[in-house]
């Protein structure tokens, strides 16, 4: 009898040990993640541990509020330090953010393969400039066996933006949607084109000011990323194309007089310690941003613009121009380009609708508006 019962007992336990061994691989899995760089990454899921370099909220959209119990963590400067009242309302609702540590910032020199390597994470998602930037750093971190998955909103590629956000869908399990997400970026973004291409008409001159330090200091404009690419997508001609010499820098305060733009486009930001710079975001007024941005249209010399003369100065959050939903300030532009293909576009709404279905803080604010309403 008692041979008998170890015999079952001995069964029952190679049973218990086989199905659990069927479950765990049926779970556990490497997959091969392809980035927004096109690199083939292999990683081990279902991910435990992530850290994150850059492109919060686009990580919040894809992977949920949820998705942030993974994260352990995070380059806390080109967020709470770049645009802390966005993050105090992310901080409010995603318990482990405030008390997040910080893994350094790539810009300013704080970057730490040390700090990234003790915290253990299954995969670091790291923007593409921070990417090119710190070769030594992800050599390192990759030798100690983290994934690192590129991420790129800021080259205004479509498929960069559709690439990353599937990428993010993929790591975090999360892929149905990151697909809904990526397919809704697609849609708006062609459908903006479309209608461009229909509207026809003469190109503009557009020139894109980071309005940060004060109409007496000549902030960057852009060419052939963020502002810059995006302007030259939408059919119009970028004031700064030819006049830096890199992707970004001060264009002469002379040569921007010389030019006579259509439009002009400032912005703006909830920055800290920046009084004098164009305000908007979550808590940013229509009257706030207008006398924020008043003094800019009072430089020497702009008066006598075109885009001044005929109330096309703009604040514009600058936040948008590297998003997930930077679709919304591409429908604000062209709407100023091309005001009849886009009579029925309100880009306001477009943003309130996206908070409400992909973000867990509310939409509030000014993001967006002409000087003169």
């Amino acid at each position: 009898m008692e041979t008998s019962n170890f015999f079952w007992r001995a069964v029952r336990g190679c049973l218990l040990f086989i199905a659990a061994t069927f479950a765990v691989g049926a779970w556990a899995a490497t997959v091969e993640v392809t980035d927004a760089l096109g690199r083939q990454v292999k990683i081990n899921t279902p991910v435990k541990r992530v850290a994150l370099n850059f492109n919060f909220e686009e990580f919040t959209a894809v992977a949920g509020k949820d998705g942030w119990r993974k994260v352990v963590g995070i380059s806390r400067a080109p967020w709470e330090g770049w645009r802390p009242v966005i993050f105090k309302r992310y901080a409010a609702v995603i318990p482990n953010l405030q008390a997040m540590p910080d893994i350094g910032h790539s810009d300013d020199g704080t970057f730490s393969a040390e700090k990234i390597i003790a915290l253990k994470p299954d995969v670091l998602f790291m923007a593409e400039w921070s990417y090119k930037a710190l070769q030594t750093a992800r050599e390192q971190i990759e030798a100690a066996g983290i994934a690192i998955v590129v991420i790129d909103y800021n080259a205004q590629l479509l498929e960069h933006h559709l690439a990353s956000t599937r990428a993010i869908g993929k790591v975090m399990g999360t892929e149905a949607r990151a697909e809904e997400l990526a397919q809704l970026y697609e849609r708006e973004y062609k459908n903006v084109l479309t209608r461009i291409a229909k509207a026809g008409g003469a190109r503009k001159k557009v020139y894109v000011e980071l309005g940060q330090a004060g109409p007496e200091t000549v902030g960057n404009s852009y060419s052939g990323t963020m502002w810059g690419k995006l302007i030259t997508t939408l059919g119009a001609d970028n004031l700064a194309d030819g006049k830096l010499t890199g992707p970004w820098g001060p264009i002469n305060a002379e040569a921007v007089l010389a030019e006579n733009p259509d439009l002009i486009f400032m912005a703006g930001s909830s920055w800290v310690n920046k009084p004098k710079a164009v305000k908007t975001g979550y808590e940013a007024t229509p009257e706030i941003t207008r006398q924020s941005l008043a003094p800019y249209a009072q430089r020497a010399g702009w008066s006598n613009l075109k885009a001044v003369k005929n109330g096309e100065i703009h604040a514009i959050e600058h936040g948008m121009c590297r998003t997930l939903f930077d679709f919304v300030a591409m429908q604000y532009i062209a709407k100023r380009l091309y005001p009849q293909a886009f009579l029925d576009v309100d880009p306001e709404a477009s943003f309130r609708t996206y908070h409400d279905k992909y973000l867990p803080v509310a939409y509030s604010g000014t993001w967006m508006l002409p000087l003169k309403p």
